[in-house]
């Protein structure tokens, strides 16, 4: 894992310098020293510097934080995190150096050392030693679990607000690190299990195998897509989610003239099959601002820019897919679609199906018939 982490903190020091690769570097350090930190007790080599058991404990409390920095950065229309967000991110550290203070300032170094041993430890000091760890894990579990939710939140928001403004999503919404904070989450609350039976002197299947190799392999996946990750523009972050929403400004027969158009663009004018159709396109093409068709859509048709496109993409796909012999990766970008994997999940969550069942379905009730 420490191996990961310079590879990855090597690769990072060659990007170009973004807040977006600045607070990636930041968490990979962070990661090295919470690495680093679990060697240096379980390898034991804390008998060489007994004063340092413990002092990962506070930095641990970053991670969280940090992680949920650098997807602020990439994925906020907020440009700056503000001096409350820095502030609440260094509380966690603050706390656990407090609840620590007993540990740090009661214990000598010579004390802290005999603790590792049942025959030399005093009982009374081994207390204080164990309710420093279980208190620093509880605080690193809720702390980090906080700040897990807000990054998982912020992705979505920002998936949300993609699909009203762009047919093409895939690149620009990070999927990949919302499954990757959930095994992010899963390593922790593994982690979190496993130094919790330790301190209780107890063992589990997963200790000295299955926990390293899984911690290792969720970095190295993370790692690598956070190092592919595009940069995304502002202007495709959507709107700040301090934004108050706005109310209803189109009168419904407004609305529904609005609606006219858009069908039409659609049905006549083929535009759904333009594989980087936006908002902005549309609003150019049927000369309505966007605003009024992102209203027009959400209030009177109930529905997205996304899915809008999506539904005419389909009906064209499935009209190819009864009447060509086509591959279905050939319908797929014949219909404006960017992947066929894209494809294939609007196509199910329309018609319940994949596009090869479909054909197959409707080629058997062709021959019965």
């Amino acid at each position: 894992m420490m191996g990961i982490s310079v590879f990855v903190l090597m690769q990072i020091s060659l990007k170009s310098k973004t807040r977006q690769t600045l607070y990636l570097l930041g968490l990979q350090l962070l990661l090295l020293i919470h690495i680093w930190g679990e060697l240096f007790i379980y390898s034991g080599a804390y008998v060489y510097a007994p004063s340092l058991a413990g002092a990962q404990f506070p930095v641990r409390m970053l991670l969280g934080p940090a992680l949920y920095f650098y997807a602020h950065a990439t994925m906020s229309p907020v440009k700056q995190l503000s001096k409350r967000a820095f502030f609440v991110g260094l509380l966690g550290p603050l706390i656990v150096i407090i609840g620590m203070l007993p540990f740090l300032l009661g214990i000598s170094a010579e004390e802290k050392l005999a603790l590792a041993n049942p025959a030399t430890r005093d009982p009374d000091l081994y207390r204080i030693a164990l309710y420093t760890c279980i208190f620093a894990m509880v605080a690193f579990a809720s702390y980090t679990g906080a700040y897990l939710y807000a990054a998982f939140k912020l992705q979505r928001n920002h998936s949300l607000q993609l699909m009203t403004r762009f047919s093409d999503v895939e690149k620009r919404s990070m999927n990949w690190f919302k499954l990757l904070l959930m095994f992010w989450g899963l390593s922790w609350m593994l982690f979190i299990l496993d130094f919790g039976l330790g301190l209780f002197g107890l063992r589990w299947f997963g200790s000295d195998v299955l926990l390293p190799v899984f911690e290792a392999i969720v970095l190295m996946v993370f790692s690598l897509f956070a190092l592919r990750q595009p940069i995304i523009k502002d202007s495709e972050k959507g709107i700040s989610t301090q934004q108050e929403k706005r109310q209803p400004s189109l009168a419904p027969d407004r609305m529904e003239a609005v609606s006219g158009k858009l069908k039409s663009a659609m049905q006549n004018d083929l535009l759904y099959l333009e594989d980087d159709l936006s908002l902005k396109k549309l609003s150019e093409h049927v000369n309505v601002s966007e605003n009024h068709i992102s209203e027009t859509l959400s209030q009177c048709l109930n529905t997205n820019f996304y899915h809008f496109v999506n539904e005419f993409r389909i009906e064209h796909a499935k009209s190819n897919l009864l009447t060509s012999t086509k591959t279905v990766a050939e319908i797929a970008y014949a219909s404006g679609f960017n992947s066929k994997s894209t494809f294939n999940t609007a196509f199910k969550k329309i018609t319940n199906v994949t596009p090869t069942a479909f054909r197959n379905e409707h080629s058997l009730q062709s021959k019965s018939e």
